[in-house]
């Protein structure tokens, strides 16, 4: 089984409507669409772009202004799915329930229908300053082109959870991200192929590039987009299928190829996900 990634480079600058959102978000989907992606991924925090619209004294939206665009955003992305037959992974959008503030990664299925996956670990940053919760379960995915999970930027640096989302049937974690340096972008970076190994699935990878010069928090991005495999025979050298330059606006693409995972699983050079030892460690509990 194969299928076809591609990952987004999301360029953030200050925008004066959701239709220029909009805009945006349609020109990156029919850039996927042209290279025949199964899948197209967004980057963490990249609605954040819409707190640059800005209210009626012209100073920036705050992050609890931003659940109000939801439906906007579930509705754009819903009938880009459907439009193009992709599943579109929307980044991650800021949601409020019960009174609190969730980091949510959403997945558009072609159908129409959608599902979500909670950041699981929260930084210091978004607990300090933004006030987020920390979501409480994980998930995984079934598609028709293979099973799949959604981690969000740091979650992907704590090996624990992608264990279990391995051991739930994942083969490819797609890890939207959003980071403001080389140290924030190197972590998850350095992780991502970390998680490959240990586990024997593909990670893919992308971040926020540009500025939201209003934005508190947001007037740095750092970002690079990765299809990033395990470390043997069948797969690149370094790990890596394809990525992106840093810092620019721009989207990859990479096919990737099931049933090699299946084989170094059974017979690679290092046999990493067979070879852990349950009787010391749980893959969950």
């Amino acid at each position: 089984m194969k299928m076809r990634v591609s990952a987004v480079q999301y360029h953030l600058h200050t925008i004066s409507s959701f239709e220029e959102f909009a805009q945006q978000v349609e020109h990156y989907v029919k850039t996927a669409e042209e290279f025949s992606a199964d899948f197209v991924l967004f980057p963490e925090f990249f609605t954040t772009q819409l707190m640059s619209i800005g209210d009626e004294n012209g100073k920036a939206l705050t992050i609890n202004d931003l659940p109000k665009f939801t439906e906007q955003y579930r509705a754009l992305f819903i009938e880009q799915a459907k439009r193009t037959g992709m599943h579109i992974i929307g980044g991650t959008h800021v949601v409020e329930r019960g009174g609190k503030l969730y980091n949510v990664a959403h997945m558009f299925y072609p159908d129409g229908h959608v599902v979500e996956q909670a950041k699981i670990h929260i930084t210091p940053t978004e607990v300090q300053e933004w006030n987020m919760a920390a979501g409480d379960g994980l998930q995984v995915f079934e598609t028709e082109k293979g099973t799949v999970a959604m981690l969000t930027c740091y979650d992907i640096e704590f090996p624990e959870i992608v264990r279990m989302a391995k051991a739930k049937g994942a083969d490819v974690i797609f890890c939207p991200s959003c980071t403001d340096d080389r140290h924030g972008f190197h972590r998850v970076r350095y992780t991502s192929h970390a998680r490959t190994i240990e586990n024997q699935i593909y990670v893919v990878l992308t971040g926020t590039v540009g500025a939201l010069p209003t934005v508190d928090f947001m007037r740095a991005n750092f970002g690079q987009a990765a299809i990033i495999t395990p470390n043997d025979i069948p797969f690149p050298p370094r790990g890596i299928l394809a990525e992106g330059e840093i810092n620019d606006d721009m989207i990859i693409t990479a096919d990737l190829d099931l049933d090699l995972l299946y084989q170094v699983r059974e017979k690679g050079s290092v046999t990493t996900w067979r070879d852990r030892r349950t009787d010391l460690y749980t893959d969950w509990k």
